[in-house]
């Protein structure tokens, strides 16, 4: 095992690409707390559309992180849940949210400041005042 991080094979890459898509760690977060049908889900993240659940999901699930349970009746209800693998991503997905907690008014000040330096930089995908940075929990 290599700890190049630079390396397609590398492990922390690996954990690095998982994290990187944004609705990943928001599904995981918003099954910590127990199973929940896609209907669910949706209720209680916004902004995310059924079909990118669904993707999420189906990408989640593939990657061993979460369970697909059809319960036993037609038409079946569909359920998520974490499994242990996925539970292990939490605790860093929390570090994160930490992280952002504490410093996100800094990065905002210096997407600001880049921008009003530089009106051709790039701006950030939304308002600066839309950022949450409140705790992940």
């Amino acid at each position: 095992m290599t700890t190049d991080a630079f390396l397609a094979d590398c492990r922390a890459r690996l954990a690095f690409d998982l994290l990187s898509n944004t609705w990943n760690a928001v599904v995981l977060w918003a099954l910590r707390d127990g199973p929940r049908r896609p209907v669910e889900l949706r209720e209680r993240i916004e902004g995310i559309s059924s079909k990118v659940l669904t993707e999420t999901l189906r990408r989640l699930q593939f990657n061993g992180l979460v369970d697909r349970l059809a319960g036993p009746e037609a038409p079946s209800r569909v359920e998520y849940r974490l499994t242990a693998l996925g539970r292990t991503l939490l605790a860093p997905i929390d570090a994160v949210g930490a992280w952002a907690f504490e410093y996100g008014d800094e990065v905002v000040a210096a997407q600001e400041a880049a921008c009003t330096a530089d009106p051709r930089s790039p701006r950030p995908p939304r308002p600066a005042s839309n950022y949450d940075t409140s705790p992940v929990n």
